[in-house]
């Protein structure tokens, strides 16, 4: 699977796109020197990428991958933190949550692919996205609070949503890492994959993903997350609203039309 384009963003974050799967776009953390810790340089670069990917209609899934060999993304860069004085840090809180949410509000679904270790900040990037896969390298976790503040990447809200309000707060409260074999058990990942095959698994999920139509898909996503939390007589009205957003789209009509003539669609993508 050879890279038929790349795009980077400042130093350390690139996106690729590679051949035979042009409408998925690997979005890769790239400072491998530092294990990706999330520097107020790279958290810049990761809202200036995903702010390029959801406006590029062509993306119909995104795979969040990291270039280091022994590790996803290790959280915030607490060299750099520690530099920082209280206006600093009050200063930097706004470009920080603007990465975490950046990830969190892409419009086409996006999958993690985790290898080694995956946590605080690095984890809540993960947990920003819709489906995780992890190799069996995988160590997950939220520390926070073991270096005196909490999970501020959207951990506090992202996790509870996947594994219980109780399961989440053990979580939190104690700062474990937890391994990959019980992160699979717990759901704190999705899928779990040999080691070293974290990246190929997800880059053919978001292949199979990408497969269906793109209007269709950005749809789903946003059903699926303004309906979290809602009673169920809200979130019918918000699956209602989707519904109506693509029933008369040409993706909609071709899609009939491709499964009646019994061919591949050839979505329009509006």
């Amino acid at each position: 699977m050879g890279v038929a384009s790349e795009q980077r963003f400042g130093e350390f974050v690139v996106v690729r796109r590679h051949e035979g799967r042009e409408h998925v776009a690997e979005l890769v953390l790239d400072r491998p020197k530092a294990m990706n810790a999330v520097s107020t340089a790279m958290a810049l670069s990761l809202v200036e990428a995903c702010d390029a990917l959801g406006a590029d209609p062509g993306v119909r899934a995104t795979v969040l991958t990291s270039s280091h060999e022994r590790a996803f993304c290790v959280g915030a860069d607490l060299k750099e933190r520690n530099s920082f004085t209280d206006a600093d840090l009050l200063r930097q809180r706004p470009t920080a949550r603007a990465a975490y949410t950046g990830v969190l509000e892409l419009p086409m679904p996006v999958v993690a692919a985790v290898h080694g270790f995956a946590l605080g900040g690095g984890f809540e990037l993960a947990l920003a996205c819709d489906v995780i896969v992890a190799d069996r390298t995988a160590v997950v976790g939220l520390p926070e609070v073991s270096v005196g503040v909490i999970p501020g990447g959207g951990g506090t809200q992202l996790l509870p949503r996947r594994v219980g309000a109780a399961r989440a707060a053990e979580l939190v409260f104690t700062a474990r890492r937890v391994e990959a074999a019980e992160a699979r058990e717990l759901g704190l990942v999705d899928e779990l994959v040999e080691e070293g095959r974290d990246r190929e698994a997800a880059l053919a999920l978001g292949a199979r993903i990408a497969a269906n139509s793109p209007v269709g898909l950005r749809a789903a996503k946003r059903a699926l997350r303004l309906g979290q939390g809602l009673d169920l007589r809200a979130g019918l009205e918000v699956e209602d609203a989707a519904w109506r957003s693509v029933a008369f789209s040409g993706d909609r009509a071709e899609g009939v039309a491709a499964f009646n003539e019994k061919r591949t669609p050839d979505w329009p993508g509006e």
